[in-house]
């Protein structure tokens, strides 16, 4: 049994992706799927299993923030943020997250000798700046399941700006954001591209105590 495991695709399904989908028995989201038409596209190529993220708004009104299943002899539990999760994840073989962008595989270990696997398949949707896109494929068998880390091909980004460089330009973007300027004013009286300044003020206003050192952590830098 093959199942694709994405998160954060926000509103774009590349067509690398869909390759990577196609022939799968299932496809699980972890959030943040942000348009009815992306989870119809899914839909069309495998049963989707799926959870609301932050940026999911009315449109998604009915669909679960948890999800807690059993599926090819694997139990599942899901949600979109991580610090959302129960503090008990013993009864679960596999649990996925979104939210962070992030690909990331965390191992608990537990007194009966079960392990339970965190898997955030980070974000296969639009680049955030200098993170790799990525997903997951598990792969199930009668010798049991394996996770697969799939990143998807990108352009070559231009050349990471140096970290202090970078802090000095979140900074002023926070400062001006926080005057109620608007982005393209930011851009313009900056001289910064508007898709930079575009990702800055969203992560500073959809992550409400922010920090500059948090948004160059969620930025990748």
């Amino acid at each position: 049994m093959k199942i694709a495991i994405i998160s954060d695709t926000h509103n774009l399904l590349r067509p690398e992706v869909t390759e990577r989908i196609r022939g799968a028995d299932c496809i699980l989201h972890g959030g943040d799927i942000s348009s009815q038409e992306i989870l119809d596209r899914l839909e069309a190529i495998a049963p989707v299993r799926v959870v609301r993220g932050n940026n999911d708004k009315e449109w998604a009104g009915h669909l679960p923030e948890f999800l807690d299943f059993e599926l090819a002899g694997i139990h599942f539990y899901m949600t979109h943020k991580k610090k959302d999760l129960p503090k008990d994840l013993s009864p679960y073989d596999l649990v996925v997250v979104g939210h962070s962008h992030q690909y990331s595989e965390t191992w608990k270990e537990w007194p009966d000798g079960r392990r339970t696997l965190i898997l955030n398949p980070g974000s296969c949707g639009p680049r955030r700046f200098f993170q790799a896109i990525t997903m997951a494929l598990l792969a199930v068998d009668d010798g049991g399941w394996s996770v697969e880390r799939v990143e998807i091909p990108h352009e070559q980004a231009e050349a990471r700006m140096p970290a202090p460089d970078m802090r000095t330009v979140i900074e002023a973007v926070v400062s001006e954001t926080k005057k109620s300027r608007s982005v393209e004013e930011i851009a313009r009286k900056h001289r910064l591209e508007t898709a930079l300044v575009e990702q800055i003020v969203r992560l500073y206003v959809t992550h409400p105590g922010v920090t500059v050192e948090g948004i160059m952590t969620k930025m990748g830098l």
